[in-house]
């Protein structure tokens, strides 16, 4: 029997409000859903550009591909490869590439949203996208990760360019993976590309300050949070949950300025100090013995313990999905300072906010690297560089100057500081939604 409906009835009753994408199961959405939610929470906000809602739930584009390659041992292993571009109504999609043996597609669908807003609420004319291969890249030799890349590039070199989506590094990629990027997409357009990637060395067209940009911006942001808060930056304990690029680089700067890092975790484990750590004699340790644990003069602590530490700033700079509510509830920290993306599950977030705790979200605090990938694209379209000093000047007054228009926002609607990141953000990307219409 077929069911008829009204041609007449709005869209949500006959399509479903919401209606969850085929290629996502329902019964566990993943990453993505808190996304959905996120975006649900600041639609009353929106006014008139509540109408164009639904454009922030769906990606714009998703390409999958089988990436297959010679391993040394002569055999062909295939890996899954995924380009997700969110949405390009502001300007070409951005975000980074990660290697990891967890990628899904709800993963990179999420990752991509979040640049989008993160785009949007410092401003760059940039949409949000994002990559990644499902490979634990630890297993494989470095000729290995170089055929994965340039096939991946390759593959997905459909739909990215310098001005249609430049990708980027994330986890478990750098300078190396990019360099190999750009050199492919360029041997396949048949002229040098320096402007497809982003985060590239210094002597392929790469920009001064970009390795230590997005821990230099966790800490620009955590800084004026501190100012807000009464909080002094001399001798604030900071507890920090990753140490890779962003942990590493946010752990140093803070410690510059005078701050003490009592805790740090990674993959490897969890040290704790009161007296405070020294993160260059951590990362020298972490290089030296492959682990974190065992640095002197630090005690180890279980991978829980850590939520516990006495501390009065947290910095979660490790993956999504960290703080929730079985461990919420017993950190210390009066700000947290959101290096990875999505570290915080939205009840979470709720539970935060009731016990007085301010966060400064991901799409906010964690923009200083694609600010500084924004420098580089336009050091290579121009081809005149800048000095380190002048990026590093400009990334510190473009944050500063986002982090306190964002809190006036937060300030005068009486809600948090996430909230507040979405109202500005997802406005302006429903303005240039809601201005270009819909073709045809």
């Amino acid at each position: 029997m077929t069911t008829t409906q009204d041609p007449q009835a709005p869209a949500s009753t006959r399509l479903g409000q919401h209606a969850i994408p085929s290629y996502l199961d329902p019964n566990n959405i993943g990453p993505y859903e808190i996304f959905l939610e996120q975006v649900e929470r600041v639609t009353p906000y929106l006014g008139k550009l509540a109408y164009w809602i639904e454009t922030l739930k769906r990606p714009k584009r998703i390409l999958v591909v089988d990436i297959p390659i010679h391993l040394d041992d002569g055999t062909v292993a295939h890996f899954e490869g995924y380009r997700v571009q969110h949405n390009t109504s502001r300007g070409p999609a951005k975000g980074g590439i990660r290697f990891h043996q967890d990628v899904t597609l709800s993963e990179v669908m999420a990752l991509s949203a979040w640049m989008t807003i993160k785009n949007a609420a410092v401003n760059l004319p940039y949409g949000g996208g994002k990559g990644g291969i499902r490979i634990d890249p630890r297993q494989y030799s470095t000729g290995e990760l170089e055929r994965l890349t340039r096939r991946y590039t390759t593959e997905i070199g459909l739909i990215i360019g310098p001005d249609k989506d430049i990708p980027a590094p994330d986890v478990n990629t750098g300078p190396r993976e990019m360099a190999w990027m750009m050199d492919t997409y360029s041997m396949n357009v048949g002229r040098t590309a320096t402007g497809v990637v982003t985060g590239k060395p210094v002597s392929l067209g790469g920009s001064l300050g970009r390795a230590d940009a997005t821990g230099r911006g966790v800490f620009v942001t955590g800084a004026e949070a501190m100012k807000k808060l009464g909080m002094p930056l001399e001798g604030a304990r900071v507890a920090v949950q990753g140490f890779g690029n962003v942990g590493e680089a946010a752990s140093r700067i803070f410690h510059a300025h005078g701050a003490k890092i009592v805790a740090i975790q990674d993959v490897t484990g969890t040290i704790y100090s009161a007296a405070g750590i020294d993160p260059a004699a951590a990362l020298a340790h972490l290089r030296q013995t492959g682990n974190i644990t065992g640095l002197p003069d630090t005690e180890e602590l279980t991978r829980d313990e850590f939520w516990g530490v006495d501390c009065d700033v947290l910095i979660p700079a490790a993956l999504e999905k960290q703080i929730t509510l079985e461990n919420a509830g017993r950190i210390k920290a009066k700000l947290i300072v959101e290096g990875a993306n999505g570290p915080t599950i939205p009840a979470a977030d709720d539970l935060l906010a009731e016990r007085g705790v301010t966060v400064v979200p991901d799409v906010l605090a964690n923009a200083g690297g694609v600010t500084v990938s924004y420098f580089e694209w336009v050091q290579d379209f121009s081809s005149f560089f800048w000095t380190e000093e002048e990026i590093n000047s400009r990334l510190d007054r473009i944050m500063a100057d986002a982090f306190l228009s964002l809190w006036d926002v937060k300030e005068r609607h009486g809600v948090t500081l996430r909230t507040a990141v979405y109202i500005v953000a997802c406005t302006r990307v429903l303005e240039a939604r809601a201005l270009r219409g819909l073709y045809p």
